[in-house]
């Protein structure tokens, strides 16, 4: 399917198409997530990204439960975008020697994944307003306002203490 694609005719093949993105994108987080927590060697890192897998399983169910209620298949379609951002944070992480340097450059990572889906449930909050879908919107704004959250802790974190062992 290109950019502009002739299987997106409505607002409604939008909104589908952009969910089966995301549910794409959280599952492949989903397998990911665990390869960050074992790379991390901050403590309070570590423990953010094993709370965050949490979190994502419930986003990956939250996106289940939209599906159902719009009555469309739950399946995922590519995604070369997330694919795009979680191999550039391995590429770089696989070129870091210091632990220290490399907490700094899997909270980067994980920001770039957060700001993806935050970009993401942004939109499908919007379009599913429009459609008519209160329901779907109020499900997944749970989400969008967990991935926010977790946007800032990773920020807090990087600024506070991260980011200065990795630069001494």
């Amino acid at each position: 399917m290109g950019f502009f694609s002739k299987d997106i005719k409505t607002m409604d093949d939008l909104f589908v198409h952009t969910l089966r993105d995301i549910y794409y994108a959280e599952s492949k987080i989903a397998k990911t997530l665990p390869e960050m927590i074992e790379k991390a060697s901050d403590a309070k890192l570590k423990q953010g990204f094993k709370s965050h897998l949490d979190e994502t399983q419930n986003h990956i169910a939250r996106l289940q439960e939209v599906f159902r209620m719009h009555g469309v298949e739950i399946e995922g379609i590519d995604c070369p975008a997330i694919d795009g951002i979680l191999e550039e944070a391995d590429d770089v992480a696989g070129e870091v020697a210091d632990s220290r340097v490399l907490d700094a450059a899997l909270i980067a990572a994980a920001q770039a994944v957060e700001h993806y889906e935050i970009t993401r449930y942004g939109s499908l909050i919007a379009w599913a307003t429009q459609l008519g879908r209160p329901d779907c919107a109020n499900v997944l704004q749970k989400t969008l306002d967990e991935e926010k959250a977790t946007d800032k802790k990773l920020t807090q974190m990087a600024e506070s203490a991260v980011n200065l062992r990795a630069a001494s």
